[in-house]
């Protein structure tokens, strides 16, 4: 993959391979399916539940109003909970507002970055472990406009209205889990990808927001402002440095960087033939639990092409700005295989904390959890295995996947 215009990348021959079917994920006749996506009871609020009014209508009026009728009542539900929302903002800078005005961010901010389905979060569970460190929760990213106020009454009397596994693979969710800063942007009305779960027949949106090419500075300023905000809410919250994990800030370093001075950034890889079905199904499980349309799934395969190809543009010019001592390369194949080892490099390199007063809580996660942790099996045919090898043959080259 070379560092393409975007007048190349869009005029670029497309692989007869590119349109993809469901085969293409699973593999042969031979290869067992995938295991079903852990569905959530229709009760489950979804990432809109936290919208304020004018975040939610403009997320409908972007999806033109197409909101299939078997997801009538969740719209109504969101319609309702924006009004909600609103007024505990409200409480909240009422209570709060003095203290978020002098906030500070504690510490030096790590961000995990990274494709989707490259142990980003694994090693985002894992290096809150740390006492010493913090990160934003899953419900501080549903509710960023009032979390101060009511994250306590949400994780003490809320906590079964969360299925117990994520949709797309086995790992734990919950309110108090670390999560993805990106959704609550999402939720506080930014330009994201991520909009494009809410209707996924209508096609991707906000795909120069992974790299912010041909985004204005002005509009790049205030998505970074409001970043900022945020993270400045959590550290209210936490009063602790925050690890930061969101694969959307892979072609975002450089801003990034130059946002937060002191950031240090860790950079998970993973083998593209395991990279991209699971990716597949991250957006297919997405788009069936939280989507308001019923999901036709047609253009999942070039659709997460064309995202790592951006990220990966962008990510391998922005990387040549960041200092050596604030950036570190990780597989995902040896932080599973010597997870102590692993964090140790990390916490070396990057110089964090001390890693010999958190290396026992490590060893007891080897010990316990990560025995029992089951990896989701994909396989591919030989139409996307030839299609990735040869879209994706720099991050093959560049990180030993050959």
């Amino acid at each position: 993959m070379t560092d393409l215009s975007p007048n190349d990348r869009a005029n670029r021959p497309r692989h007869p391979a590119v349109e993809l079917g469901e085969a293409s994920v699973r593999g042969s006749d031979t290869v067992p399916a995938p295991r079903p996506y852990h569905q959530y009871p229709f009760y489950s609020p979804r990432f809109w539940h936290g919208m304020r009014p004018m975040a939610w209508w403009g997320l409908l009026r972007e999806g033109h109003f197409r909101v299939h009728p078997s997801r009538w009542t969740l719209a109504v539900g969101v319609s309702m909970a924006t009004l909600f929302n609103t007024v505990l903002a409200g409480i909240q800078r009422l209570f709060f507002g003095r203290r978020q005005r002098d906030a500070e961010l504690q510490g030096t901010p790590v961000f995990i970055i990274g494709h989707w389905r490259s142990g980003t979060t694994l090693l985002h569970e894992l290096m809150v472990r740390d006492e010493r460190l913090s990160s934003p929760s899953t419900y501080q990213c549903f509710a960023p406009s009032h979390f101060l106020a009511t994250e306590w009454f949400f994780r003490r009397f809320a906590s079964w209205l969360l299925p117990g596994k994520r949709p797309m693979d086995n790992m734990a969710a919950g309110w108090d889990r670390p999560q993805e800063d990106e959704f609550a942007l999402l939720t506080l009305g930014l330009p994201s990808p991520y909009r494009r779960i809410a209707f996924p027949n209508e096609g991707p949106v906000d795909l120069n927001y992974l790299n912010f090419e041909g985004v204005e500075e002005a509009a790049v300023d205030d998505w970074l402002k409001t970043l900022r905000r945020f993270l400045l809410n959590v550290s209210v919250a936490t009063g602790r440095p925050l690890v930061i994990k969101s694969p959307t800030h892979t072609g975002r370093i450089a801003h990034l960087a130059r946002e937060f001075p002191e950031a240090k950034f860790i950079h998970m890889t993973r083998d593209p033939r395991s990279l991209f079905p699971s990716t597949c199904r991250l957006w297919k499980s997405l788009d069936e639990v939280q989507g308001l349309q019923k999901p036709h799934h047609e253009q999942i395969e070039p659709y997460v092409i064309e995202c790592f190809e951006r990220m990966y543009d962008a990510f391998h010019c922005q990387r040549e700005s960041i200092a050596p001592d604030r950036l570190i390369d990780l597989r995902y194949e040896d932080l599973v295989a010597s997870p102590v080892k692993s964090l140790r490099t990390i916490y070396e390199t990057l110089h964090l904390s001390d890693f010999d007063s958190v290396e026992p809580t490590i060893r007891q996660w080897v010990e316990t959890e990560h025995k029992e942790y089951q990896t989701n099996q994909h396989q591919l045919d030989p139409a996307a295995d030839e299609l990735i090898r040869s879209r994706w043959a720099t991050y093959f080259q560049r990180y030993g996947y050959e």
